[in-house]
């Protein structure tokens, strides 16, 4: 069985998405094998997000991520990465199908500010393994 890590971000939990999200994850038949609520520190996202923070939009990144409370776990199942990648939808929400997660839910603001994409998900087997042992220490 594969293994992935994802993130319920802060505006999927203001939303009251976190439900919706996990009963689209269970209808998949995939297996939540860690699920915690936790806010995320400035320190755990430049680990996390390592490959952007000298981008100039980090900064609006750590607004969004600890502006409240995050769900993360881990699901498994067979192919559960890019699965779980399909079912959340394209990163920009204008170009997520709807059906999707950010398809359905996600906003991009008009005035082109931070976009809120309701989920993260681990994008290869490797950053699976580093996410949950980065956030969750297994």
């Amino acid at each position: 069985m594969e293994q992935t890590f994802f993130i319920i971000k802060p505006d999927g939990v203001k939303r009251g998405l976190v439900g919706e999200i996990l009963t689209r994850i269970e209808r998949r038949t995939f297996t939540i094998d860690h699920l915690e609520v936790r806010m995320a520190s400035e320190e755990l996202l430049r680990k996390h997000y390592e490959d952007l923070v000298d981008r100039p939009f980090f900064p609006q990144i750590v607004d969004y991520m600890t502006s409240g409370p995050v769900v993360i776990g881990v699901i498994s199942g067979n192919d559960v990465i890019q699965t779980w990648r399909t079912m959340m939808g394209a990163t920009n929400p204008k170009d997520a199908v709807l059906g999707s997660i950010r398809g359905d839910f996600a906003q991009a603001p008009a005035d082109g500010g931070a976009t809120f994409n309701v989920v993260h998900g681990s994008d290869s087997k490797e950053s699976a393994e580093r996410e949950i042992a980065l956030w969750i220490g297994k």
